[in-house]
C-alpha cells in the first residue's frame, strides 16, 4: 500500500506539494526528513503522512518555541 504526504498551510487548509509515493512508512519519514525545510519555505506548515486514504499522523514543520 502506497504512502504519501499530504500538506498543509498556516490555516489548515490543503497546499500543493510535491506527489511523491513511498513504499514503505520508512522511505516515506527518510524523504520528508531530506525536504522539510524546502516545504516550509513554500509555505507548508504542516504535514499529514497517510498509507493510502489512512492518517497515520500528523506534524508541524514550524520551529518549536522556545
Amino acid at each position: 500500500m502506497p504512502w504519501s504526504w499530504r500538506y498543509e498551510g498556516a490555516d489548515g487548509k490543503a497546499v500543493s506539494g510535491p506527489t511523491e509515493t513511498f513504499g514503505s512508512q520508512a522511505d516515506a519519514e527518510s524523504w520528508i526528513g531530506q525536504m522539510w525545510r524546502e516545504l516550509a519555505a513554500t509555505g507548508v506548515t504542516s504535514v499529514a503522512l497517510v498509507e493510502d486514504d489512512r492518517l497515520e499522523y500528523r506534524m508541524s514543520l514550524l520551529p518549536a518555541a522556545e
